[in-house]
C-alpha cells in the first residue's frame, strides 16, 4: 500500500504547475484509498469472527500476530493458563493406586511446600492405607494399615496418660491432622515412628501379641472392613516399616498427614486443588498485566 501511494504521489508532483489534473488520477487515488480502508477492515474483523466461531487455526494466528503499530497488545488469560497449569507441582505416586482424597492432599503438600522440605507420609483411614514420600513428593512405598477401632477424627483429651485397660472401645480412634513425626522407641526398646506423642499415637510394625486379634491376617486380607482393631496406633507390615518407613525418617523429622473420615479434607488441612489454584493465579496475573498495559489504576497527576 505504501509503494502504491508513493507512486501516485510522484505522478501528482510531476504535473506542471497550473496544469489541469486529469480526472483519472483522482479516480485512482480514491480507489486506492478505498481499498486500503477495506483491507484494514477485513484484516481486523475476519480473525475476530473466526475466534468467536471457534476456529482454532485462526485463533492461533491471531494470538501469534504482531500488533499494529501504535496499538497496545492485550495479555490473554487463555494463553497464560496452560503454562501455569503445567507448572503446578504434583506428587509422584508412580503406579500406585490411591484415592482422590490422598492424591489431592499429596499434590497440595508438594505444590504448597507444606512439608517444608521434609519426608512425609499420608495415612488414608477410609481406605486403610499408608503412603510414604521423600521430601520432593516421590513415592517411596505404600502398604495397608491397621487403625483405631473406633471411627472418628479426634483423640479423647488426656488419653495418652491412661492405661490401655482403661480405654473404652469408642475411644480407640486414630486422630486426623498434620503431625510432626520422628523416630523413637517404645518401652520395650523397639523402634517406632512417633506421630502424636502426647496422645501416644505412633506408626510401628504390626503387633501380634494377642493372637485372637489376627492382626497379620487382617493386614493381608483384600478387604478394608477388618482393618480397624488398634487402640489408635497405625500398624503396618513389618517389611514395609523396615524397608520404607524407618529409612525415610532416619536422621530427620518428617510430617505425617492423617486423612479425616468425618470431616472434609480441605477443612482439616486448609488445602487447595492445585489446578484450580494455578488457574486462579494465571487469571490474576493476566488481569494485572492488562490493567498495566491500559494504564488502569494509574494515579491522577
Amino acid at each position: 500500500m505504501t509503494m502504491n501511494g508513493n507512486r501516485v504521489g510522484s505522478r501528482l508532483r510531476a504535473a506542471p504547475s497550473g496544469a489541469k489534473r486529469p480526472g483519472s488520477v483522482r479516480a485512482i487515488a480514491a480507489a486506492i484509498g478505498t481499498r486500503f480502508c477495506l483491507a484494514l477492515l477485513v484484516a481486523s474483523c475476519i480473525p475476530l469472527q473466526a475466534v468467536a466461531g471457534g476456529d482454532a487455526a485462526a485463533e492461533s494466528k491471531l494470538i501469534g500476530a504482531t500488533p499494529l503499530q501504535g496499538v497496545a497488545a492485550i495479555p490473554s488469560a487463555y494463553t497464560a493458563l496452560p503454562a501455569k497449569i503445567q507448572s503446578a507441582k504434583r506428587a509422584n505416586f508412580e503406579r500406585e493406586h490411591a484415592s482422590t482424597e490422598a492424591r489431592h492432599l499429596a499434590d497440595w503438600v508438594v505444590d504448597s511446600n507444606d512439608n517444608k522440605g521434609l519426608p512425609f507420609a499420608i495415612v488414608d483411614k477410609t481406605h486403610a492405607k499408608v503412603f510414604v514420600f521423600d521430601a520432593s513428593g516421590r513415592l517411596q512405598g505404600a502398604a495397608p494399615a491397621l487403625l483405631g477401632l473406633a471411627r472418628g477424627d479426634d483423640s479423647v483429651p488426656g488419653i495418652g496418660e491412661r492405661k490401655l485397660s482403661a480405654i473404652r472401645p469408642e475411644e480407640k480412634t486414630t486422630p486426623a491432622g498434620r503431625f510432626v513425626a520422628s523416630l523413637g522407641h517404645r518401652a520395650g526398646g523397639e523402634e517406632i515412628l512417633w506421630v502424636d506423642y502426647d496422645n501416644a499415637i505412633s506408626m510401628h510394625r504390626v503387633i501380634n501379641t494377642n493372637l485372637k486379634e489376627r492382626r497379620p491376617q487382617r493386614l493381608a486380607s483384600p478387604t478394608t472392613a477388618d482393618n480397624r482393631i488398634s487402640f489408635g496406633c497405625i500398624n503396618v507390615p513389618i517389611k514395609f516399616y523396615e524397608k520404607v518407613v524407618s529409612p525415610a525418617f532416619t536422621g530427620t523429622d518428617g510430617i505425617v498427614y492423617v486423612l479425616p473420615e468425618t470431616r472434609p479434607v480441605r477443612k482439616v488441612f486448609a488445602s487447595y486443588d492445585v489446578e484450580e489454584h494455578a488457574r486462579a493465579l494465571a487469571a490474576s496475573e493476566a488481569a494485572t498485566a492488562q490493567m498495566a498495559s491500559t494504564g488502569a489504576g494509574a494515579p491522577v497527576r
